[in-house]
């Protein structure tokens, strides 16, 4: 929380005094474990996770080869998001992130909205990640008879446990998380490229450009199927932002920072991108279906005995670095608005590790509801949640926008300076992503189904903000006021 009055401008609470810099209380007590080498494969794994692993092979049942284009589309506007997520982290680099960003430059409110809707994000990411996992451990015969809630169960159990001791725990979990996904990548593309060149039979199939061009080319299904898709490729970045939230925890961030969020770029067009196109190119869109990750059905077919097994354990790794990477980063940002009012108490609390575990097991908590949702419907548990976690990413992203919107303002207006590792082009580059967000809704509420039921469940998510806000307002002016040392109709929230 500030140590200041707030500025009675709602637009403008950016510092006044660059030398007396915004401070935000829920970044005390957290230990500063988290190596170079955590935080450049905790930004890889942001960036490759279970919308790609799992994801990818419905969707390209779906639009067909055209899917790469909608991987390369969001790529470009999650790599700004970061990027402006960047240039906030090297101004004040905080746990809290963009939730101590959007207090410092909205007031509470904005850092309250903020909070939740980042926490609708993960709840519901947590849950899509267990379903995940309990749905490629079926893949294995000893599985095949154990109930899904049960696996899912197990999963939440796991990378719950080893979220709770210490941050050097899950910084190194994360890091061999990612040294995983990026190995089965790297060895997936070679080895596509092998079979593309040589024209090696997959499962009687030719890899080639026939498998596009025979099969309706680009966009067999036409350009809409891809359009409507949008939504669900952007989950599968959902993680990018994580790397801003590590920052806090790690020294030296002004020369951690850029690097890592620099090379997303390249992994986008290379791991995506360039899996995509291969996926498409060894064998036809129609092969794949969405019961399968689409590396396992390559492997599958192509009869190598135990590849398709050590590529579905790949992609179970997956699931669990996003569950484990939900865990720890709800639990710092729910720190954040525990201490200033906007949270639970409990969720600031922290064990002698240094974890806010209060926050962790409250996202954990949400984790067990999905455990019952995969009880009472397994077929459409994924793909339920999947849709209200994009509405909180969406939320999330957007905010990171607005609050880089603020940020250039009051630089502009000379209240304080742009670091010189800065996101480009703005402030064109902030409002034309969020009119792409904007854009990411229509096409979910076009898409029909649950994805039109998701937007229409917009108003009641907005209700329940609201709702919420007068629950803990005057618990947040009284914080406020506590802290500033003022009475609280001085603050502003």
């Amino acid at each position: 929380m500030s140590d200041r009055v707030i500025a009675a401008d709602p637009l403008s609470a950016a510092t006044a005094n660059p030398a007396a810099p915004h401070v935000d209380a829920g970044d005390a007590g957290y230990r500063k474990d988290l190596k170079s080498r955590h935080i450049n494969m905790i930004a890889i794994g942001g960036a490759i996770g279970t919308g790609l692993f799992l994801g990818a092979g419905g969707r390209m049942s779906q639009a067909g080869p055209s899917l790469f284009i909608a991987y390369a589309v969001c790529g470009v506007f999650a790599f700004l998001v970061v990027r402006a997520l960047g240039e906030l982290v090297l101004y004040r680099p905080s746990s809290g992130a963009f939730v101590s960003y959007a207090r410092e430059f909205m007031g509470e409110k904005g850092a309250y909205t903020a909070g939740w809707l980042y926490f609708l994000n993960w709840s519901t990411t947590a849950v899509a990640d267990i379903t995940a996992a309990a749905t490629y451990a079926h893949f294995w015969a000893m599985f095949s008879d154990v109930p899904q809630w049960i696996l899912a169960l197990i999963a939440l159990a796991v990378v719950l446990a080893a979220n709770l001791i210490s941050v050097k725990y899950f910084g190194e979990m994360e890091f061999w998380f990612a040294i995983i996904k990026v190995g089965a990548l790297v060895a997936f593309m070679l080895i596509g490229i092998f079979l593309v060149v040589t024209s090696h039979d997959v499962g009687g199939h030719t890899p080639g450009l026939a498998n596009i061009t025979d099969n309706g080319g680009i966009f067999p299904n036409g350009m809409m199927p891809m359009l409507l898709l949008i939504q669900g490729v952007v989950f599968a970045y959902a993680s990018v932002e994580l790397c801003g939230v590590a920052a806090g925890e790690t020294e030296n961030p002004e020369k951690i920072m850029p690097k890592a969020i620099n090379s997303i770029m390249w992994r986008v067009g290379l791991f995506y991108v360039g899996s995509v196109v291969l996926l498409a190119l060894i064998l036809p869109y129609t092969a794949y279906s969405g019961d399968q990750s689409p590396f396992v059905t390559v492997f599958d077919k192509l009869g190598v005995p135990g590849a398709a097994g050590v590529m579905n354990l790949v992609v179970l790794t997956a699931a669990l670095s996003s569950l484990n990477s939900g865990l720890y980063s709800t639990g710092r940002i729910l720190r954040s608005m525990s201490l200033s009012g906007s949270a639970p108490k409990f969720t600031g609390v922290m064990n002698k590790g240094g974890v806010p575990y209060g926050g962790i097991l409250l996202t954990a908590a949400f984790g067990v509801m999905g455990v019952a949702l995969n009880y009472v419907m397994p077929g459409e548990a994924f793909e339920l949640v999947l849709n209200f976690a994009s509405i909180g990413i969406i939320g999330t992203w957007a905010m990171i926008m607005v609050c880089s919107l603020l940020f250039w303002r009051n630089a502009q207006q000379g209240k304080l300076t742009r670091p010189g590792y800065n996101l480009p082009w703005a402030p064109y580059t902030q409002i034309v992503t969020l009119v792409f967000l904007g854009s990411v809704l229509v096409l979910m509420w076009m898409d029909g189904g649950i994805g039109r039921t998701t937007v229409n469940c917009l108003p009641l998510i907005a209700a329940a903000l609201v709702g919420g806000w007068f629950l803990v307002r005057k618990r947040v002016r009284t914080t406020a006021a506590a802290t500033a040392g003022t009475t609280p109709s001085a603050t502003r929230d």
